[in-house]
């Protein structure tokens, strides 16, 4: 059992702990990493301006940050149970959907704010 935290320092160290654990042991929490730096190397390469690279930065930590809480989710129903549940399955399946419509949904943001950027490079 993770032992409760008595500082504010020792919250962060768990913290960290998590995205490591993440990272390490979630494949595809490395894709939406790698998708992240190529996200972040063409904002700066394109010069998107203070709001396009916010709302960028708030629509990949929203993936990354669901897929920590998928990867939660999955370690706390198979902590639960080793057999096949329903109910397992559409925590695990509907959890998955939130990273997915959230995977979705940073493309699409993706493609509103570099869409008009690299149709200039083109023109």
């Amino acid at each position: 059992m993770h032992k409760k935290s008595s500082n504010f320092l020792e919250s962060i160290s768990f913290a960290l702990s998590g995205i490591i654990h993440a990272y390490r042991t979630q494949r595809n929490m490395r894709i939406h990493s790698f998708f992240v730096l190529v996200v972040l190397f063409f904002a700066l390469l394109l010069s998107l301006t203070r709001i396009e690279m916010a709302i960028l930065i708030l629509t990949m930590l929203m993936v990354l940050t669901l897929e920590m809480v998928n990867t939660a989710l999955e370690a706390v129903v198979d902590m639960v149970t080793e057999e096949y549940l329903p109910l397992a399955k559409i925590a695990k399946d509907v959890a998955a959907g939130a990273v997915f419509l959230a995977s979705l949904g940073a493309v699409l943001i993706g493609i509103l704010i570099f869409g008009p950027n690299i149709c200039q490079l083109f023109k």
